[in-house]
Protein backbone atom coordinates (compact mmCIF):
# COMPACT_ATOMS: atom_id res chain seq x y z
CA UNK A 1 0.00 0.00 0.00
CA UNK A 2 1.17 3.54 -0.37
CA UNK A 3 3.04 4.72 2.22
CA UNK A 4 1.31 6.67 5.31
CA UNK A 5 0.64 10.86 4.27
CA UNK A 6 2.39 10.45 0.74
CA UNK A 7 -1.42 10.87 -0.59
CA UNK A 8 -4.04 12.84 1.34
CA UNK A 9 -7.25 11.35 0.49
CA UNK A 10 -10.10 13.92 -1.32
CA UNK A 11 -12.84 15.01 0.57
CA UNK A 12 -14.51 15.23 -2.18
CA UNK A 13 -17.11 11.92 -3.15
CA UNK A 14 -18.52 13.30 -6.14
CA UNK A 15 -15.19 11.32 -8.29
CA UNK A 16 -14.65 7.40 -8.90
CA UNK A 17 -11.26 6.73 -7.35
CA UNK A 18 -9.47 2.87 -7.39
CA UNK A 19 -9.28 1.04 -3.85
CA UNK A 20 -6.75 -1.38 -3.59
CA UNK A 21 -7.65 -5.25 -2.05
CA UNK A 22 -5.94 -8.29 -1.62
CA UNK A 23 -6.83 -11.23 -3.68
CA UNK A 24 -7.14 -15.08 -2.58
CA UNK A 25 -3.17 -15.26 -3.87
CA UNK A 26 -2.36 -12.08 -2.26
CA UNK A 27 -1.97 -9.82 -5.02
CA UNK A 28 -3.39 -6.25 -4.96
CA UNK A 29 -6.25 -5.43 -7.55
CA UNK A 30 -7.68 -1.95 -8.66
CA UNK A 31 -11.09 -1.86 -8.13
CA UNK A 32 -13.68 1.29 -8.72
CA UNK A 33 -14.90 2.70 -5.72
CA UNK A 34 -18.38 3.63 -8.18
CA UNK A 35 -20.13 6.99 -7.58
CA UNK A 36 -23.13 7.92 -8.97
CA UNK A 37 -22.30 8.40 -12.58
CA UNK A 38 -20.72 5.15 -12.43
CA UNK A 39 -23.94 3.36 -10.86
CA UNK A 40 -25.59 5.08 -14.01
CA UNK A 41 -23.72 4.08 -16.65
CA UNK A 42 -23.37 0.30 -14.65
CA UNK A 43 -27.00 0.25 -15.14
CA UNK A 44 -27.68 1.07 -18.58
CA UNK A 45 -24.44 -1.21 -20.05
CA UNK A 46 -26.67 -4.11 -18.26
CA UNK A 47 -29.76 -3.61 -20.09
CA UNK A 48 -30.43 -6.01 -22.60
CA UNK A 49 -31.88 -5.25 -25.99
CA UNK A 50 -35.73 -5.62 -26.64
CA UNK A 51 -37.77 -5.44 -29.30
CA UNK A 52 -41.52 -5.02 -28.84
CA UNK A 53 -44.12 -7.48 -31.36
CA UNK A 54 -45.56 -5.37 -33.87
CA UNK A 55 -49.32 -6.62 -35.90
CA UNK A 56 -48.21 -8.86 -38.46
CA UNK A 57 -44.51 -9.84 -37.27
CA UNK A 58 -43.37 -13.72 -36.89
CA UNK A 59 -40.21 -14.77 -35.20
CA UNK A 60 -38.38 -14.91 -38.62
CA UNK A 61 -38.77 -11.39 -39.91
CA UNK A 62 -37.72 -10.20 -36.03
CA UNK A 63 -34.63 -12.49 -36.04
CA UNK A 64 -34.01 -11.30 -39.71
CA UNK A 65 -34.43 -7.87 -39.23
CA UNK A 66 -32.72 -7.56 -35.73
CA UNK A 67 -30.01 -9.39 -37.16
CA UNK A 68 -30.16 -11.93 -34.05
CA UNK A 69 -27.57 -14.39 -33.93
CA UNK A 70 -28.97 -18.24 -34.12
CA UNK A 71 -32.26 -17.23 -36.31
CA UNK A 72 -35.43 -17.41 -35.22
CA UNK A 73 -34.80 -20.48 -33.54
CA UNK A 74 -32.77 -19.07 -31.17
CA UNK A 75 -34.80 -16.06 -30.63
CA UNK A 76 -37.65 -18.45 -29.52
CA UNK A 77 -35.29 -20.00 -27.09
CA UNK A 78 -35.02 -16.96 -25.13
CA UNK A 79 -37.96 -15.57 -25.09
CA UNK A 80 -40.49 -19.03 -25.03
CA UNK A 81 -41.79 -18.58 -21.32
CA UNK A 82 -43.29 -15.77 -23.12
CA UNK A 83 -44.40 -16.50 -26.74
CA UNK A 84 -45.48 -19.76 -25.40
CA UNK A 85 -45.69 -23.58 -26.84
CA UNK A 86 -46.50 -22.47 -30.42
CA UNK A 87 -43.73 -20.27 -31.99
CA UNK A 88 -46.19 -19.00 -34.35
CA UNK A 89 -48.31 -17.54 -32.04
CA UNK A 90 -46.68 -14.16 -31.21
CA UNK A 91 -48.95 -10.85 -30.56
CA UNK A 92 -48.82 -7.71 -30.85
CA UNK A 93 -47.48 -5.94 -27.69
CA UNK A 94 -45.08 -8.99 -26.58
CA UNK A 95 -41.53 -7.74 -25.12
CA UNK A 96 -38.57 -9.87 -26.76
CA UNK A 97 -35.28 -9.78 -25.28
CA UNK A 98 -33.26 -10.13 -28.46
CA UNK A 99 -30.02 -10.85 -27.09
CA UNK A 100 -31.14 -14.00 -24.64
CA UNK A 101 -30.31 -12.12 -22.06
CA UNK A 102 -32.87 -10.82 -19.34
CA UNK A 103 -33.44 -7.40 -19.12
CA UNK A 104 -33.38 -5.53 -15.71
CA UNK A 105 -37.29 -5.57 -15.11
CA UNK A 106 -37.94 -7.32 -18.51
CA UNK A 107 -39.72 -10.57 -16.71
CA UNK A 108 -42.37 -8.37 -15.59
CA UNK A 109 -42.60 -6.37 -18.37
CA UNK A 110 -43.24 -9.19 -20.92
CA UNK A 111 -45.61 -10.90 -18.31
CA UNK A 112 -48.00 -8.02 -18.72
CA UNK A 113 -47.98 -7.25 -22.40
CA UNK A 114 -48.32 -10.94 -22.78
CA UNK A 115 -51.42 -10.92 -20.11
CA UNK A 116 -53.15 -7.67 -21.63
CA UNK A 117 -53.14 -8.78 -25.25
CA UNK A 118 -55.21 -10.48 -27.41
CA UNK A 119 -56.30 -14.36 -26.42
CA UNK A 120 -55.24 -16.90 -28.35
CA UNK A 121 -58.86 -17.69 -29.72
CA UNK A 122 -61.83 -15.40 -29.38
CA UNK A 123 -65.44 -16.69 -30.49
CA UNK A 124 -65.90 -14.97 -34.23
CA UNK A 125 -69.11 -12.44 -33.23
CA UNK A 126 -71.08 -11.41 -30.10
CA UNK A 127 -74.19 -12.98 -31.06
CA UNK A 128 -76.67 -16.02 -30.15
CA UNK A 129 -76.13 -19.22 -31.68
CA UNK A 130 -78.67 -20.04 -34.77
CA UNK A 131 -79.11 -23.19 -36.69
CA UNK A 132 -76.76 -25.79 -35.28
CA UNK A 133 -73.62 -27.61 -36.87
CA UNK A 134 -74.72 -30.95 -38.41
CA UNK A 135 -78.43 -30.39 -38.37
CA UNK A 136 -80.21 -32.12 -41.10
CA UNK A 137 -82.36 -31.10 -44.03
CA UNK A 138 -82.73 -30.85 -47.92
CA UNK A 139 -81.79 -27.39 -48.52
CA UNK A 140 -77.82 -28.18 -47.65
CA UNK A 141 -76.07 -29.82 -50.84
CA UNK A 142 -74.37 -32.24 -48.02
CA UNK A 143 -77.63 -33.07 -46.12
CA UNK A 144 -76.67 -31.14 -43.36
CA UNK A 145 -75.80 -28.08 -41.88
CA UNK A 146 -71.67 -27.59 -42.55
CA UNK A 147 -71.10 -24.93 -39.85
CA UNK A 148 -72.97 -22.93 -37.26
CA UNK A 149 -74.88 -19.66 -37.67
CA UNK A 150 -74.44 -16.89 -34.98
CA UNK A 151 -77.67 -14.81 -35.52
CA UNK A 152 -76.21 -10.83 -35.36
CA UNK A 153 -77.33 -7.56 -37.15
CA UNK A 154 -76.39 -6.55 -40.95
CA UNK A 155 -72.80 -4.41 -39.80
CA UNK A 156 -71.66 -6.34 -36.80
CA UNK A 157 -67.36 -6.67 -36.62
CA UNK A 158 -66.42 -9.97 -37.22
CA UNK A 159 -63.50 -10.94 -35.38
CA UNK A 160 -60.73 -14.13 -36.70
CA UNK A 161 -61.08 -16.26 -33.97
CA UNK A 162 -57.20 -16.99 -34.07
CA UNK A 163 -54.19 -15.84 -35.94
CA UNK A 164 -53.41 -17.13 -39.31
CA UNK A 165 -53.20 -16.14 -42.58
CA UNK A 166 -55.93 -15.62 -45.54
CA UNK A 167 -56.30 -17.93 -48.07
CA UNK A 168 -59.22 -16.37 -49.62
CA UNK A 169 -61.56 -13.15 -49.02
CA UNK A 170 -64.17 -12.58 -52.04
CA UNK A 171 -67.42 -13.36 -53.50
CA UNK A 172 -68.24 -17.92 -53.03
CA UNK A 173 -71.33 -18.75 -54.17
CA UNK A 174 -74.24 -19.59 -52.02
CA UNK A 175 -72.02 -18.26 -49.15
CA UNK A 176 -72.18 -14.88 -50.85
CA UNK A 177 -68.99 -12.36 -49.40
CA UNK A 178 -66.81 -15.01 -47.69
CA UNK A 179 -63.20 -15.07 -46.00
CA UNK A 180 -61.29 -18.38 -45.28
CA UNK A 181 -57.83 -17.97 -42.92
CA UNK A 182 -55.44 -20.87 -42.27
CA UNK A 183 -54.27 -21.46 -38.38
CA UNK A 184 -51.02 -22.27 -37.25
CA UNK A 185 -52.26 -25.90 -35.76
CA UNK A 186 -53.46 -26.39 -39.69
CA UNK A 187 -57.48 -25.51 -39.54
CA UNK A 188 -59.03 -23.11 -41.75
CA UNK A 189 -61.77 -21.35 -40.04
CA UNK A 190 -64.90 -19.76 -42.86
CA UNK A 191 -66.89 -16.70 -42.44
CA UNK A 192 -70.24 -16.12 -45.05
CA UNK A 193 -72.39 -13.94 -45.74
CA UNK A 194 -70.70 -10.90 -44.98
CA UNK A 195 -71.58 -7.16 -45.71
CA UNK A 196 -68.11 -6.27 -46.50
CA UNK A 197 -64.89 -7.59 -46.46
CA UNK A 198 -61.97 -5.80 -44.24
CA UNK A 199 -58.93 -8.03 -45.06
CA UNK A 200 -57.48 -9.77 -48.58
CA UNK A 201 -55.62 -12.87 -49.59
CA UNK A 202 -52.18 -13.45 -47.91
CA UNK A 203 -52.68 -10.63 -45.55
CA UNK A 204 -51.55 -12.14 -41.32
CA UNK A 205 -54.39 -12.08 -38.82
CA UNK A 206 -54.36 -11.31 -35.30
CA UNK A 207 -56.79 -13.32 -32.76
CA UNK A 208 -59.93 -11.08 -32.54
CA UNK A 209 -59.10 -8.70 -35.11
CA UNK A 210 -62.04 -7.42 -37.23
CA UNK A 211 -61.66 -8.99 -40.75
CA UNK A 212 -65.52 -7.42 -42.01
CA UNK A 213 -69.07 -7.17 -41.55
CA UNK A 214 -72.08 -9.25 -40.86
CA UNK A 215 -74.93 -9.00 -43.57
CA UNK A 216 -77.37 -10.65 -45.85
CA UNK A 217 -75.19 -11.79 -49.30
CA UNK A 218 -75.38 -15.23 -50.96
CA UNK A 219 -78.22 -18.03 -50.26
CA UNK A 220 -79.77 -16.73 -47.07
CA UNK A 221 -83.18 -16.22 -45.35
CA UNK A 222 -81.58 -13.10 -43.42
CA UNK A 223 -78.54 -11.56 -41.91
CA UNK A 224 -76.12 -13.72 -39.88
CA UNK A 225 -72.85 -15.01 -40.03
CA UNK A 226 -72.00 -18.53 -40.82
CA UNK A 227 -69.04 -20.10 -39.31
CA UNK A 228 -67.37 -22.82 -40.22
CA UNK A 229 -64.15 -25.19 -39.26
CA UNK A 230 -62.43 -27.25 -41.82
CA UNK A 231 -59.07 -29.53 -42.24
CA UNK A 232 -59.25 -27.99 -45.66
CA UNK A 233 -59.40 -24.54 -47.41
CA UNK A 234 -62.31 -26.86 -49.64
CA UNK A 235 -66.13 -27.37 -49.06
CA UNK A 236 -66.75 -31.12 -47.66
CA UNK A 237 -63.85 -30.81 -45.16
CA UNK A 238 -65.51 -29.48 -42.11
CA UNK A 239 -65.87 -30.50 -38.53
CA UNK A 240 -67.59 -29.12 -35.35
CA UNK A 241 -66.80 -25.65 -35.03
CA UNK A 242 -68.20 -25.40 -31.24
CA UNK A 243 -65.68 -27.92 -30.50
CA UNK A 244 -62.93 -26.59 -31.68
CA UNK A 245 -63.11 -22.94 -30.41
CA UNK A 246 -63.76 -25.05 -26.98
CA UNK A 247 -60.99 -26.77 -27.26
CA UNK A 248 -58.87 -23.86 -27.86
CA UNK A 249 -60.45 -21.96 -24.44
CA UNK A 250 -63.05 -20.70 -25.91
CA UNK A 251 -66.68 -19.88 -24.01
CA UNK A 252 -69.46 -21.16 -26.50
Amino acid sequence: MPAKGKHRRSTSRRFTRAAAVASAGGAALALPLIGATGAHAATADTTAKTYTVKAGDTLSKIAKAQDVDGGWKKLYAANKSVVGANAELIKPGMKLTLDGAAAKGSATTATTASATTTADFVKPVDGTEGTAYHQSGSMWSSGYHTGTDFVVPTGTGIKAVGAGTVVSAGWDGAYGNEVVIKHADGYYSQYAHMSSLGVSAGQTVTAGQQIGLSGATGNVTGPHLHFEIRTSPSYGSDVDPLAYLRSHGVSV
